[in-house]
């Protein structure tokens, strides 16, 4: 293979021109390379195959080990509520937070989130992206291990704002980040790998949490003080050891740039792929090495494409349910039996997050493979939360307090795929009908926009409503009822969406739509993979 490569881009990039060796990636030519037949064209599969799973070493545990200290260090405030409480050493005895207090600094962090994410995304694109994802946990671990300095109401507000503006951009930014080095139909196994951290994540922490109740006192501070310190510094010292090794963003073959201004004090990390694997990289997915500069005009599109607002709803219904289980789960499984110390509520917490992982880990990788089912494979887990919400709030009784639990555990089984398989979607969408930008721009959208559904539960639900502070086996009952509303509205954002994909978008060609054609492109043209080749 040659290592010169060239790009045409007629009709406004929209087309791929000739790769490596002739080989044809344009919208109006056949394609060669895949319209070879036998052994030939096998090996070529195979290589690509190959290629993408060398990605995935060098990728998925990054981001995974990045995403498990930033959920556990935003999550560890839930915890912290309820640890050392005999003591009087929680993080609401020590403040003297009020329900309503508590409620308004998680609902805090939520606002800055949706306020920050679009405009951090689109940063990211025109910076280094592993040099913005290494500011971002460094920025979360700062700021997480100043929680243990907290001494009034008002500088728990504070960190909780500056946290969401530090945080902003992660996920969606994680999620844009693989569309740079992966075809779009491959993305949710993924995302669905790494997100896997935040089930671990909430599974640990409950666990950990209970060994440093056991810390209360040494050094004279209380166990949650211990807790955010030791996660906060190990969140910046995982940002440090990012920019030597998560790769940039990918370059076309033979490609020599030299750093200047301030990348020239950064460390440079090596590339993805070296040799004949960044060459057949390149063929595969050549609309990611060239995309075309955006402007304030590309991102009005993108705000007026209307597959962006079902999106929203569907992410708005799953993420509010996740977030309040993961803030509130200690208090719900509290009030379903009273008679649990601390430590058995970290310890029960964690199968809940158990349960979401296996999901995640059984259903992401069908939905990839029947990706034009992606509506499909996110109702049935939003159907199963619904119904694990029925059970916590009617089964059992004062006496029997378990067939509630196990509603939550079934609760934790439905959440798993219904983020990732929603970020994926996105992907998909508004990769094909905007490039790059507008995978960035949706993702941040429907993350930061969506996450009002965030705010809804931590602000407004469950310790926001007088009738949820009255104790009683049915507790939180308009709470959980509020949820499964909210839930079946993401359901039906998810048929609607679904239809119209296939009775307005299956209508059009790919280069109606937008899309940019290369090999990994007329690939999933030819249908999705179903179950052959399961390796992948």
């Amino acid at each position: 293979m040659s290592s010169a490569a060239s790009t045409s881009f007629p009709n406004n990039g929209k087309e791929v021109g000739k790769g490596i060796q002739g080989s044809q990636v344009s919208g109006s030519e056949p394609d060669t390379t895949e319209d070879r037949e036998g052994g030939e064209d096998a090996v070529l599969d195979a290589k690509i195959e190959r290629i993408y799973r060398k990605l995935d070493l060098r990728i998925v545990p990054a981001f995974w080990v990045l995403y498990f200290l930033c959920a556990a260090i935003r999550s560890n405030v839930g915890l912290s509520l309820t640890m050392n409480s005999k003591e009087k050493h929680s993080l609401s005895d020590r403040l003297k937070l009020s329900p309503h207090e508590i409620s308004t600094g998680l609902a805090l962090f939520y606002v800055c989130y949706v306020l920050f994410d679009l405009p951090a995304n689109l940063i990211m694109t025109r910076l280094s992206p592993h040099v913005w994802m290494s500011r971002i946990v460094i920025g979360v671990g700062i700021v997480g291990s100043c929680h243990a300095a907290l001494s009034a109401e008002w500088n728990f507000y504070l960190l909780r704002v500056l946290l969401g503006i530090v945080i902003a951009g992660m996920w969606p930014g994680m999620a844009y980040y693989l569309t740079l080095f992966y075809p779009p139909s491959r993305t949710g196994k993924r995302i669905g790998q790494y997100f896997t951290a935040a089930q671990v994540s909430a599974a640990v922490v409950g666990l950990v949490s209970a060994g440093f109740q056991k810390m209360d006192g040494y050094g004279g501070l209380t166990g949650y003080e211990w807790m955010f310190l030791l996660y906060g510094l190990v969140g910046v010292i995982d940002g440090i050891a990012i920019l030597w090794w998560l790769p940039d963003r990918p370059k076309p073959p033979g490609t020599v740039e030299q750093a200047t201004g301030w990348r020239r004090f950064i460390p440079t990390s090596r590339p993805a792929l070296t040799g004949e694997d960044a060459k057949i990289h390149y063929e595969d997915l050549t609309r990611v090495y060239h995309s075309k500069p955006w402007g304030v005009k590309d991102i009005i599109n993108i705000l007026q494409d209307w597959r962006l607002y079902p999106l929203m709803i569907m992410y708005f219904g799953v993420v509010g349910v996740g977030i309040g289980v993961q803030n509130f789960g200690t208090l719900i499984i509290r009030a379903t039996n009273p008679t649990l110390t601390s430590v058995e509520l970290s310890l029960l917490f964690s199968p809940i997050w158990v349960c979401d992982l296996i999901a995640i880990l059984l259903v992401t990788p069908i939905s990839d493979r029947f990706n034009h089912y992606r509506a499909l494979f996110f109702s049935i887990p939003v159907c199963i939360q619904i119904s694990g919400l029925l059970v916590t709030t009617y089964a059992g009784g004062p006496g029997n307090p378990w067939p509630r639990y196990v509603g939550l555990l079934m609760v934790g089984f439905g959440l798993g795929p219904t983020v990732p398989i929603c970020m994926t979607w996105t992907g998909e969408i508004f990769q094909r009908r905007h490039g790059e930008v507008g995978v960035a721009a949706a993702s941040a959208l429907v993350s930061g926009l969506g996450n009002l559904g965030s705010v809804t539960t931590t602000y407004a639900l469950y310790t926001g409503w007088d009738s949820d502070n009255r104790k009683g086996p049915h507790q939180f009952r308009k709470s959980n009822l509020v949820m499964i509303g909210i839930l079946c509205t993401s359901i039906l954002s998810a048929v609607t969406m679904g239809l119209l994909i296939k009775y307005v978008d299956g209508k059009k060609t790919p280069e109606e739509q937008g899309a940019v054609m290369d090999r990994a492109a007329r690939r999933e043209m030819r249908g999705q993979r179903g179950f052959r080749r399961a390796r992948n």
